[in-house]
């Protein structure tokens, strides 16, 4: 609309001088040929003058409306970049909490897996010779059949328990019988016929029923101070 009213203008102006030049050369009396060429330079320099100052303008307006959008498209990507660091943060921060809670728990299946497989307290012997008697068969054989002497606490706990480590122990409700307090005590039969009798025999069957059923003599211990029995 600015650029027809101003080539309006630039016309309308072109006509008035057009009208001035006439009158003045009908009053003056020249030449009128003369009078029009130079009224229609006139004209066209006017007209050129009214568009050259309409170009410039839109050129003006277009330079100010593609700053404007230069800084929008600025300020989006900003705002774009900030929440990207937002999000970036809140999923380092889960991740984070994340691995914690996974770190405490294993943590605390560790302390209670060590707990359970090492049910005792106190120190563990530096050898077998801190043991007499049936004791010290069942640790001697303990190292033989492939167990760390760490396990020996446990086993002493467990036997202690079962028969104090009476080779001859009975249990008369049950029939258990022997160091292991095998149920019947013909099982330990499969080791060698004279279980009733020979401590080591009853120690060699025990180890291996509880290596078969717990892994090693811990587990056992464990168990049984879980449920009364193994």
């Amino acid at each position: 609309m600015s650029r027809l009213w101003s080539r309006f203008g630039a016309r309308t102006a072109a006509v008035a001088l057009l009208s001035v030049g006439v009158a003045g050369g009908f009053y003056l009396g020249e030449d009128r040929e003369t009078q029009q060429q130079g009224l229609t330079a006139q004209v066209g320099l006017v007209v050129d003058e009214a568009e050259y100052d309409y170009q410039r303008e839109r050129q003006a307006e277009h330079r100010v409306q593609s700053a404007k959008q230069r800084a929008a498209e600025y300020q989006a990507k900003l705002r774009a970049a900030a929440a990207a660091k937002e999000a970036a943060e809140r999923a380092r921060q889960a991740e984070a909490a994340a691995a914690s809670r996974k770190k405490a728990r294993e943590a605390a299946e560790k302390a209670a897996k060590e707990a359970e497989t090492k049910p005792f307290t106190g120190p563990i012997p530096a050898s077998c010779n801190e043991f007499s008697g049936n004791r010290e068969i069942g640790c001697a054989l303990l190292l033989d059949a492939g167990f760390k002497i760490d396990q020996m606490p446990c086993l002493d706990k467990l036997w202690t328990k079962e028969s104090g480590w009476n080779h001859k122990a009975q249990n008369p409700s049950s029939g258990a019988y022997g160091i292991p307090q095998a149920l019947p005590g013909s099982k330990m039969g499969t080791v060698a016929d004279d279980w009733r009798t020979n401590p080591a025999t009853q120690i060699k069957w025990g180890l291996g029923y509880i290596e078969g059923r717990y892994g090693d003599p811990c587990g056992a211990w464990s168990h049984s101070q879980r449920v009364g029995w193994y």
